[in-house]
């Protein structure tokens, strides 16, 4: 995907950052229903996602 504008470079990470919070919702989900609830496996998968966050997108935002 080429991007030209800081638009799309916001759009696409918006578009990423809601498909990591579907899957992470999806995994919980599964996990409930399963009850083989970890909740430090739960909070590695959110400080991933909030490292990828930071690392990656909000210096492409600015």
């Amino acid at each position: 995907m080429i991007t030209h504008t800081s638009f799309e470079i916001s759009a696409a990470m918006i578009a990423f950052v809601c498909l990591a919070a579907v899957v992470v919702g999806a995994l919980l989900i599964v996990m409930h229903l399963r009850h083989k609830y970890h909740p430090s496996l739960i909070g590695a998968l959110i400080g991933a996602v909030l490292c990828f966050l930071l690392l990656e997108a909000l210096p492409a935002l600015t």
